[in-house]
């Protein structure tokens, strides 16, 4: 009986199974569906339940209303372009170096007059303003000094409190003494690199991967080695297995959770095996975290920290994703290695924004972000879709395209007559923002691809932008 369960989950649950008709291709494009009364009674909900249900589909782009007609199935993600290969071993180590791309594209992230598929971040629209505002204030009022004092080195201790509580559901038991907080995730990781390296040293990445991970290796004088991704299951660990004596790798930093830019999720089971061959070699795995909470199906994925027994993993997260881009307001977990971390923290920054730790401390307090990460996946997944969508309409019909189960970004293969980063400076003037496929690797491979984000809302500002965008692509 429909009174049995809540009305909330009831209208998800039938949505789900009219979604789950779709994938499958039992319901295809162009399939009409049952009317809302003819839903209603076969299975045994009210009205207003079978009106919800569609109403959701149609949001996340699945189903359209026509006129006088009824709801037909407008989109399915089996209709899409094929996924991009998995790329290919540079089977060298690179010294990392930087050029006029990376500034280029970093030109145009606050620039307000360009529609800005480059930015691998929520829309201030996504974000809960209002709220978070109410925790500012609190602090300023109530805090200890309104909050003008240094925080302790290791961070706001009410924060460590939050995050450690957070962390039970992808990191097992811990407490605020296991953490230390950072100014972002950058900041965690420049750390982290600099506690289990040495100048000259090699560090495996994924390839491709995100450009300011490049930025930091350059600026310690480390060397990369790019390990083979797949866009779906991540890392090729036989490859890394090889990679690890043949160029004495002594660290590795991975993102196995949305990968940015591929979106890649590395399978728990296969996380599982690259905590054991890394504990093994005794080498330090740094976990880029920052999209974990970021998923559309029912489970966050685990992170590799939950498998660690020898305390090697150092995993990095951040609030700048999901909560508080500007507020620079990150963490490590660091292992065995906190007081290497905490000594090189005070070397290079006595504490972290102070305003900034007690505000989201006390947010998290209140139970507002998990209320708040609810929100914030609907609306991902629902543009992620409708993106895909309308690349599918606009772009050329030999593009490829990954479809994440969660994080940010879309990473699209073009035909290999199309450099990546011309199609960046043509896009420019016509005042779209894309990121170009030569910045995510050391030694510029993936020359026709880009990354496009999906973490603007997708209005019409939005569609003319990706319709305009297939067009550079096809001139």
């Amino acid at each position: 009986m429909e009174t049995e369960i809540k009305p909330d989950h009831l209208y998800h649950q039938v949505a789900e199974r009219i979604e789950h008709l779709i994938e499958r291709q039992s319901l295809k494009v162009g399939d009409k569906l049952l009317s809302v009364r003819a839903l209603s009674k076969e299975q045994g909900i009210s009205l207003s339940t079978a009106f919800q249900a569609y109403y959701h589909l149609e949001s996340k782009g699945l189903i359209e209303a026509r006129p006088q007609s009824g709801y037909y199935v407008k989109f399915s993600p089996q209709h899409t372009f094929e996924i991009p290969a998995c790329c290919e071993p540079t089977d060298q180590v690179n010294p990392v170096t930087l050029d006029d791309m990376i500034t280029s594209v970093y030109n145009d992230l606050r620039s307000t007059k360009i529609t800005s598929f480059s930015v691998s971040a929520p829309d201030p629209s996504l974000l809960p303003v209002a709220k978070l505002k109410k925790s500012v204030v609190h602090c300023l009022n109530h805090e200890k000094d309104h909050c003008l004092g240094y925080e302790h080195v290791q961070g706001n201790e009410e924060l460590r409190k939050q995050i450690a509580r957070l962390g039970f559901n992808w990191a097992g038991v811990l407490t605020e003494q296991d953490v230390v907080i950072t100014a972002g995730c950058m900041e965690a990781m420049a750390l982290c690199l600099k506690a289990v390296t040495q100048p000259g040293d090699a560090v495996a990445t994924e390839s491709p991967t995100y450009y300011g991970i490049f930025r930091v290796m350059e600026s310690l004088g480390l060397h990369v080695v790019e390990v083979p991704t797949d866009p779906v299951t991540g890392i090729d660990l036989d490859y890394l297995e090889r990679a690890i004596p043949k160029f004495d790798i002594k660290a590795c930093l991975f993102v196995p959770n949305f990968n940015n830019p591929v979106g890649s999720c590395i399978p728990d089971d296969k996380k599982k095996q690259l905590v054991q061959l890394l504990a093994k070699k005794e080498i330090p795995l740094i976990e880029d975290d920052i999209y974990g909470e970021m998923y559309f199906g029912k489970n966050r994925p685990k992170t590799c920290k939950s498998f660690d027994r020898k305390g090697l993993v150092l995993h990095c997260g951040s609030f700048s994703k999901s909560l508080a881009p500007g507020y620079r307001v990150g963490w490590v977990i660091p292992g065995r290695f906190k007081d290497r971390v905490i000594s090189l923290k005070r070397m290079n920054n006595i504490s972290t924004n102070t305003l900034a730790q007690t505000s989201i401390a006390h947010f998290l307090q209140k139970g507002r972000y998990e209320l708040h990460l609810r929100n914030l996946r609907k609306s991902l997944h629902t543009q992620s879709l409708n993106y895909l969508q309308a690349m599918n309409e606009y772009f050329p019909e030999d593009t490829k395209v990954t479809r994440p189960q969660g994080g940010f970004v879309l990473w699209v293969e073009m035909n290999k007559k199309i450099d990546g980063y011309k199609l960046h400076k043509r896009a420019l003037k016509h005042g779209i923002g894309i990121a170009p496929g030569q910045i995510f690797s050391s030694s510029q491979q993936f020359r026709n691809y880009f990354r496009l984000s999906y973490g603007m809302p997708f209005h019409e500002k939005a569609w003319k932008g990706i319709k305009l965008l297939g067009e550079l692509m096809r001139s």
